[in-house]
């Protein structure tokens, strides 16, 4: 059996809703913002955010020390400087910590909403009126989450999501306006996504869920495309990587691809919310007992991006689950030598393991997960 990382596309994403499925297909946050812009990936639309807002010398970004490192890099490139702030290992902040750091009236407070789980959003509004600073939510880990009623993202002055996370798209980031319009961000004129690079990815898609229904026929048509993209590199193809970590400037102004704001058209985003969060209650009781999660809570409003747990050696389990065909994800293990991070933020990086429970994913796949899981028996992580 293979459980995919990421959702894979099916028939169905390329069907216009009707009936109850297009009332359900109602325009959700962020994509019913009149003041959006799209880009290819969430990095692109921060970089052109923080440019937007013209940092002067000495000016600051508070930045949690939990992070990818594409959005430090955007934040860094576009001239600001950072300061960073502990982030516990429950995934909340520090707000002892925060609200101290935050005396030195940062230009902008960046709060990061990891694995569809909320910031608490009140206390960082707080912190950000006391001192005059702008509040940017990264919520590309977090679509279609909400707290108080509200969704995530909505809360700050500025938002960014990165929609290929959560969704089954080739690529596609999208920055938010919520509390008035940048010029320069209204004038940014962006080129279009290169088109082999939007179809190459969408294949790779459709490949993933035939792989997860019938395994040996994905893995050779995969393979086959596989050799069709080396060729394209060699030929010196122009191409968007997504998903990757690393920073490249001449990829900035690049709109998000039109097969991917045709697919935007399709998505159903109550069933995906309804569907990752049967499958996370569904693996959370039958590994009841056998694993240590990161976070045992899920509020009325969170839509999972992942099941995470924390195991004593990340990458020996990661690999024998690939081993049975389950892409269990390893966000954010290097500390990147950076001196700030700190203790609890190094722990997750060393011990987190997400486990799929996107939309693809079918009760029989989950529970083939949790067999496997008990199978393996792994070793919790050090308290």
């Amino acid at each position: 059996m293979y459980v995919s990382p990421w959702p894979g596309l099916t028939l169905r994403d390329f069907m216009p809703a009707r009936g109850e499925r297009a009332g359900a297909r109602a325009v959700p946050y962020p994509f019913s913002e009149p003041r959006r812009r799209s880009f290819v990936v969430a990095r692109s639309g921060i970089y052109q955010l923080f440019r937007a807002l013209r940092f002067q010398p000495g000016e600051t970004v508070l930045v949690p020390d939990y992070y990818s490192g594409n959005e430090v890099a955007a934040i860094r490139a576009a001239g600001a400087s950072i300061v960073f702030y502990p982030i516990r290992r429950n995934l909340e902040p520090d707000l002892e910590a925060l609200t101290r750091l935050a005396e030195c009236r940062p230009r902008v407070i960046y709060a990061i909403h990891y694995l569809g789980w909320p910031q608490p959003m009140r206390e960082f509004q707080a912190v950000c009126a006391r001192h005059g600073s702008l509040l940017v939510e990264d919520c590309a880990l977090a679509l279609f989450s909400e707290t108080e009623g509200k969704p995530l993202g909505a809360f700050g002055d500025y938002s960014v999501f990165c929609l290929y996370k959560t969704l089954a798209l080739p690529n596609g980031g999208v920055l938010v306006q919520n509390r008035g319009a940048l010029p320069q961000l209204e004038g940014l004129e962006l080129e279009e996504c290169p088109r082999i690079s939007a179809a190459g990815r969408t294949a790779e898609l459709a490949l993933e869920t035939l792989r997860s229904r019938c395994e040996w026929a994905g893995r050779m048509l995969f393979t086959l495309k596989q050799g069709v993209g080396r060729k394209l590199r060699a030929a010196s193809v122009r191409q968007v990587p997504v998903g990757d970590i690393g920073w490249d400037i001449g990829s900035v102004n690049f709109a998000m691809s039109k097969i991917s704001n045709s697919l935007l058209r399709g998505i159903d985003h109550v069933r995906i919310r309804r569907i990752r969060r049967e499958n996370f209650f569904r693996l959370q009781s039958k590994l009841a007992g056998h694993v240590k999660m990161l976070r045992e809570d899920l509020g009325p409003g969170v839509c999972p991006l992942f099941f995470p747990i924390l195991v004593a050696r990340k990458r020996e389990v990661a690999e024998a689950l690939r081993s049975r065909g389950i892409e269990a994800v390893e966000f954010w293990n290097d500390v990147q030598d950076n001196p700030h991070v700190g203790a609890d933020a190094r722990y997750l990086r060393a011990h987190v393991l997400e486990l799929p429970i996107h939309q693809g994913v079918t009760p029989t796949q989950v529970d083939y997960i949790a067999e496997q899981i008990r199978l393996l028996n792994p070793e919790p992580a050090p308290c």
